[in-house]
């Protein structure tokens, strides 16, 4: 039997955080398994919300870490253990300020790009070697390096428009990745608005 494959949303935890730009990821993997998996349970031993599905005749777990942003490795290490996945087959994703509102990028590994959820990914892995989709959310002035209080809030109305089509191209990647490769996901839908 196939190993399952991990998907995880990266999003900080509570109603404070809904529909912030930082829980871009966790709101992919929301759309990606309302229709794929079961509904989402709470699992406090791997400090996460897990849904369970298929996708492209493959086991599916999505995954939404319920510790805070810095602190997601945690929850994706325990449960690629449990499920015994391999790096290689854990897509972590995640929102990137360097990417312009409407971007979906998707790419087999590489650095943190500053984001430290996918710095403590990486950490408690052990490796970068992990595929990502990162969903851009703009930076409000190029210049400006502190971008916490950006990230932190809301979608405007103009936005939320552009962010329910990147969703949907998001989940569609995700979908071509699963049922062909990664190669041709990135192919197909890798784009910048």
């Amino acid at each position: 039997m196939t190993p399952p494959v991990l998907i995880v949303g990266l999003g900080n935890p509570g109603d404070d955080y809904r529909g912030t730009r930082h829980n871009a990821g966790a709101m992919v993997v929301d759309r990606f398994a309302a229709n794929r998996c079961s509904g989402w349970r709470r699992e406090r031993k791997f400090f996460a919300e897990l849904a369970t599905g298929e996708c492209g005749g493959r086991k599916v777990v999505c995954v939404k870490p319920q510790t805070y942003m810095n602190l997601s490795g945690e929850a994706v290490a325990a449960v690629s253990r449990f499920y015994r996945i391999a790096p290689d087959q854990i897509m972590v994703v995640a929102d990137d300020a360097d990417l312009p509102l409407g971007a979906v990028r998707m790419k087999p590994s590489g650095g943190t790009g500053g984001h430290n959820g996918l710095a403590s990914v990486i950490q408690h892995l052990g490796t970068q070697e992990f595929p990502r989709q990162r969903i851009g959310v703009a930076r409000p002035v190029q210049e400006v390096r502190d971008i916490a209080s950006h990230v932190l809030g809301v979608f405007t109305p103009d936005e939320q428009v552009m962010l329910n089509e990147v969703l949907q191209l998001a989940d569609r990647q995700l979908q071509c990745w699963l049922e062909e490769t990664l190669a041709k996901a990135m192919s197909l839908f890798n784009r910048s608005r």
